[in-house]
């Protein structure tokens, strides 16, 4: 259902500042660049100076130092959050406070609390908050979804995820004391494998109780390998396996979902390929299989342009957001239980109660 209290702009290009101009940015500007007649790139802020320089001088826009010189300084609709996660609060809601939109890159927040005052500031400033979940809209996970939705597995019995990814002691080490921290980046499950938290429960639905066990190798705060236990309201039983120490590359990131009528697995590097796809029923849309797959040199995939579309689309009055605050949060309250289940030993069920 869609919210009628937020403001609907038209017959214009929103007007779009940027925040942390690092490694993931290269995603959100090149969306942007996508949708010259609805997008504008109207400034760009970093605290360091080689990144805002490059910035400025590559896309021919202002630069500051500061979130709130920019917000004053420039009349923006959208504020893109590409800063390390545990600024995202204390931005969301100074953007909040001048009556700017937020989209923010994943995860919104290292803390379900955390998360919870963004969606609260948002809210109370009657701007939208929007959350940057780019893998659902790959085209290999609209097919999964759809058969879900259609309920072709019949009752989901197992689901399986796997993310076998690698992250040397150097890329933290870039990360200038803020990767792999809890307060700023969290651990593998948090970061490197939120996207396919995500899909724990936009696929499957709500959890009902999850176990955990986590280890540090690398030389941070947070975890680098992990696994997790799950059990879905459902009654469907699963697990996720994350680690950021394969060697040498990045190897897979997978889920496979096992029904009483039907079977999936979606693999490859980064769920760009349907590797099984058999079910009692057949669909028209069973062809689309193979050409779904795609290859990929980042396990970012191709998602970010797309959901630009649906923001942009939203900001028009055109649609519902694809993940806003409140489904944001489904994650972190998932990861939360989870790393108190890892901490304690024992299980944890959902929802929180703080």
């Amino acid at each position: 259902m869609r919210l009628n209290n937020f403001p609907v702009i038209k017959d214009r290009r929103l007007r779009v500042g940027l925040v942390g101009c690092g490694r993931i940015s290269r995603n959100h500007f090149g969306s942007i660049l996508q949708y010259p007649e609805e997008l504008e790139l109207a400034a760009v802020c970093d605290v360091d100076d080689q990144a805002l320089t490059q910035a400025k001088a590559e896309y021919n826009v202002p630069g500051y130092t500061e979130l709130k010189d920019m917000l004053i300084s420039e009349t923006l609709d959208l504020v893109v959050l590409c800063t390390p996660s545990g600024l995202h609060p204390s931005q969301a809601a100074l953007a909040a406070a001048h009556g700017v939109h937020v989209v923010s890159e994943k995860p919104m927040a290292t803390s379900y609390n955390d998360g919870l005052k963004m969606v609260q500031a948002c809210g109370d400033a009657g701007v939208r908050l929007f959350v940057v979940k780019q893998n659902r809209r790959n085209a290999t996970l609209q097919l999964l979804k759809r058969a879900i939705d259609e309920k072709r597995f019949g009752a989901i019995k197992m689901v399986h995820l796997n993310v076998f990814w690698t992250r040397p002691q150097e890329y933290y080490d870039h990360g200038q004391g803020w990767r792999g921290t809890w307060e700023f980046d969290g651990g593998a499950f948090m970061n490197q494998a939120s996207h396919y938290v995500d899909l724990v429960e936009w696929l499957i639905g709500p959890v009902e109780r999850v176990q955990a066990m986590m280890s540090t190798t690398r030389d941070i705060e947070a975890e680098d390998t992990g696994v997790i236990n799950i059990k879905w309201r459902s009654g469907a039983l699963g697990s996720m396996a994350v680690t950021m120490l394969t060697y040498p590359k990045n190897l897979e990131g997978s889920i496979t979902i096992l029904g009483e009528t039907g079977s999936a697995k979606i693999g490859g590097v980064a769920v760009n390929e349907i590797q099984t796809w058999d079910f009692a029923d057949q669909q028209d849309y069973d062809d689309e299989v193979k050409s779904a797959n795609y290859e990929t040199t980042s396990v970012y995939g191709f998602g970010h342009p797309l959901y630009y579309k649906n923001v942009i689309d939203v900001m028009h009055g055109k649609a519902d957001p694809d993940t806003d605050g409140r489904e944001g949060l489904k994650s972190l309250e998932f990861l939360t239980a989870a790393y108190l289940a890892a901490r304690d030993g024992g299980s944890v069920g959902l929802p929180l109660h703080f």
